[in-house]
């Protein structure tokens, strides 16, 4: 686990505690999970356990939690509500703690009745909000970008970045955490490792590893084997947040809206292959998605596109 996953303490008996503890390590080791998507869950978890010494009047136990209703998780809920929270936070924290209830569960400390028997909140279905064509391919280039006063190898750098996510359907977790070694070759599929510790293979066009190439020709820093690919201004590994300032950039030159991230790169990656004919199983493969309904979301933006244009083009849409 992470240092800062380990930093998390919650509120309640050393009982609770400890077992709190085993289910972050459970969630990191055994599942595999992100390091973020742990620090989420831990910190979800400690605002329920918070909750619950407040509202019972003392740290909360493991037997305080085997005796909890479906009146004290609504309560929770309610508070939560209250203080600004919306139905999506709602749900990832009413999720965290039927995670760690179910975890007790199957160890046989807990009972994870009152959790599972509230109905978790609704949440409005929005579709993915892909780039255009010509924009993803532009964000791929350093030509946007060329009047910034950023060094030309920076702005190589986060060209081949944004060239694996639109070109190879990468989160940006992955594309950041490749090692030189696995620089993209043409004709070479490329193993990425996703989400759980699965591993995919994904084909690499001519035009995503030349802009690697070109990045490293360009990167003034030694790039060891194993180290990252992408290095930072000083030469240490490349913050995410950093590809998201860049995109910030990008949106201004390209006039794009606020939903142009990153990510919004990887659903233009599938988007743009479903227009093409690609079909839902092999995209669900490169995207590394556990179920094909995550990626039957992709069908509805494309059936939207199709309507827009009708909208826009027939004689008798406006009549």
């Amino acid at each position: 686990m992470s240092d800062t996953v380990l930093s998390i303490d919650i509120a309640g008996a050393a009982d609770l505690r400890g077992a709190f503890r085993a289910w972050l390590a459970h969630l990191s080791d055994e599942r595999r999970l992100s390091p973020n998507t742990v620090e989420a869950y831990a910190r979800d978890t400690r605002c329920f356990m918070a909750f619950l010494a407040e509202h019972l009047g003392e740290p909360p136990s493991l037997d305080a939690l085997k005796n909890l209703a479906p009146r004290d998780v609504r309560a929770f809920l309610a508070r939560r509500r209250n203080e600004g929270l919306t139905s999506r936070s709602l749900m990832r924290a009413l999720a965290a703690a039927r995670s760690f209830a179910r975890f007790l569960e199957r160890g046989g400390l807990g009972s994870a009745s009152a959790l599972t028997s509230v109905r978790a909140p609704k949440v409005p279905r929005s579709l993915p909000k892909p780039l255009s064509a010509p924009a993803a391919r532009a964000a791929a280039t350093t030509a946007p970008r060329a009047g910034e006063d950023r060094e030309p190898w920076v702005l190589a750098r986060d060209a081949a970045v944004f060239g694996l996510l639109y070109g190879c359907g990468l989160r940006i977790s992955e594309a950041l955490s490749l090692t030189r070694a696995e620089a993209p070759m043409a004709g070479r599929p490329l193993t990425v490792t996703g989400k759980g510790g699965k591993a995919r293979a994904v084909p690499v066009i001519e035009a995503v590893a030349r802009a690697v190439d070109d990045y490293l020709a360009q990167c003034p820093w030694k790039v060891e084997p194993e180290g990252p690919l992408f290095v930072g201004a000083k030469g240490g590994p490349l913050s995410p947040r950093i590809i998201q300032r860049a995109m910030e950039g990008l949106r201004g030159a390209l006039g794009l809206p606020d939903s142009a991230t990153p990510h919004a790169l990887r659903h233009s990656f599938a988007t743009h292959l479903l227009a093409r004919g690609g079909d839902l199983r092999s995209i669900q493969e490169l995207l590394g998605h556990a179920s094909l309904s995550t990626t039957q979301i992709y069908t509805e933006v494309d059936a939207a596109r199709l309507v827009a244009i009708h909208a826009a083009a027939h004689p008798r849409a406006r009549a």
